[in-house]
């Protein structure tokens, strides 16, 4: 795997945790902050690699692009490795965001299931950078989702996992269902999506996803003795 994105799904701070790991962490508790300058280097390195992909781009462009020294930008990120790594965490954190967003309006579980699902396809597809770098850099992007042992797949899984227990709490899935295995399901029919693009689904049809989610996806929810009646 490239380097660059190595840490992405390996252990990359102190108390063992992936980027993707404290991304999903920070979305839970908001504890992140930075300030105006690191800000603002963090914006011009999306753009940068957005613009000119990873590889091809070094510190001194993403310096130029927003208008500081070189010197500040290594002082606030001491290697590129290290401020790819908070680029793309920041991109990961935006996608629980926005997962956490879509669902807010919708009155049922199967209604969330259905727009979680599109609305994750459609997140990480149409982001600027991680989907432009799907399509431009493949072989960086893609083992870090399926080459990683599990480990990007389970720290989804647990977000997913999260939101269908607490579903369970409330009363609107049955307690015999193991939401553990049905996030995880879920995950990896979203991987494989997102991996190898559909012939037979218009990825872009939101129509088309959500009416897949509700054929396939909702009936997990319900326990295995009534999906068999």
């Amino acid at each position: 795997m490239d380097p660059i994105l190595s840490s992405l799904i390996t252990p990359g701070t102190d108390d063992g945790e992936s980027l993707l790991e404290r991304a999903f962490a920070e979305a839970i508790d908001r504890s992140e902050t930075t300030d105006e300058t690191t800000e603002r280097v963090l914006e011009a390195a999306h753009e940068q690699f957005r613009r000119i992909g990873i590889r091809r781009s070094t510190m001194e462009d993403v310096a130029k692009r927003a208008g500081v020294s070189r010197i500040t930008v290594y002082r606030r990120f001491s290697t590129k490795d290290s401020l790819v790594q908070q680029v793309i965490r920041r991109e990961f954190r935006r996608y629980f965001d926005r997962f956490l967003l879509d669902i807010r309006g919708a009155e049922t579980v199967a209604e969330r299931v259905e727009i979680g699902f599109a609305g994750s396809l459609r997140a990480i597809r149409n982001n600027p950078l991680i989907g432009g770098l799907m399509d431009t850099e493949p072989e960086i992007v893609v083992p870090s989702m399926i080459s990683d042992g599990g480990r990007t797949m389970t720290t989804v899984s647990r977000f997913v996992a999260g939101r269908l227990g607490r579903e369970q709490r409330a009363g609107t899935i049955a307690v015999e269902v193991d939401v553990e295995v049905v996030a995880e399901m879920m995950v990896r029919i979203s991987t494989s999506f997102l991996v190898t693009p559909s012939s037979h689904i218009d990825l872009d049809d939101d129509l088309q996803v959500r009416a897949l989610a509700r054929r396939f996806l909702v009936p997990m929810l319900e326990p295995a003795d009534h999906r068999s009646r």
